[in-house]
């Protein structure tokens, strides 16, 4: 499995690299399709989407064996929610990844057999709850930052209790709505691991949404949002003090 780990971990950069260019085609292709491209041009930029897209299959090949090293690792964390949050976002992670592995034989043509719609349909589910438990550890973490920081600005004897002093309860409701927004944006800026996180799980959440019907979009829309996302992905790579820990 280590060996399997290994592999995977050289192959992320280039499933990365060949995400990105993948919605890139699809985000050019509609763009192609409004503008009135001709219909070859169309059925090409979909082929390459298509090369490119089984291209990062055979590069997710054992990448299961390392969401399931991830998850035996985020088992000792000592945050509870922390813990609960990022072992079960790795093992949907590693349940997704069998389903494209399966999704794969079947498109190479070495198990013909395999019906892709519904391999297809069961990999988007499992990409969709490790998204929703992603975007809730990211929620979690920013509540504990911003009650971090508004306890410290507590202690430096902050003026929020002036501010909130307000003739009636509307005025109140609006102060306190702009003194949390104020706290988070400021939360968010002095932690850019936690801002590219929540940007990229938001941007890759309308993937499966789209994929299984539950809000529909536009090929553009899904192009732009992969692509948003691979380049976060890809800066993380480059420089991993952007990444999330743990």
């Amino acid at each position: 499995m280590e060996t399997w780990v290994r592999f995977s971990a050289q192959s992320q950069a280039k499933e990365r690299l060949f995400r990105a260019a993948q919605y890139a085609c699809a985000l050019a292709g509609d763009t192609l399709r409004r503008n009135g491209a001709s219909a070859g041009v169309l059925a090409s930029v979909r082929q390459l989407e298509a090369h490119l897209s089984l291209g990062r299959k055979l590069l997710r090949l054992g990448s299961s064996a390392e969401a399931l090293e991830a998850a035996k690792r985020a088992i000792h964390l000592s945050d509870m929610v922390l813990r609960f949050c990022i072992t079960l976002s790795h093992l949907n992670r590693a349940m997704y990844f069998a389903c494209d592995n399966v999704l794969w034989t079947g498109k190479t043509g070495l198990v013909p057999s395999v019906d892709q719609e519904k391999w297809s349909q069961r990999s988007f589910r499992y990409y969709l709850f490790a998204l929703v438990v992603n975007l809730s550890r990211d929620a979690y973490e920013i509540r504990i930052l911003m009650e971090r920081e508004a306890s410290g600005k507590r202690a430096k004897g902050s003026d929020n209790g002036r501010q909130l002093r307000a003739d009636n309860g509307l005025q109140q409701l609006g102060l306190r709505l702009q003194i949390q927004l104020r706290l988070l944006i400021r939360v968010l800026r002095n932690n850019p691991p936690l801002l590219l996180d929540v940007v990229k799980n938001a941007c890759d959440l309308f993937i499966p949404l789209d994929k299984l019907g539950l809000y529909k979009t536009n090929p553009g829309f899904v192009g732009l949002c992969g692509l948003t996302s691979s380049i976060l992905s890809i800066l993380t790579i480059l420089h991993p003090w952007l990444k999330l820990k743990p």
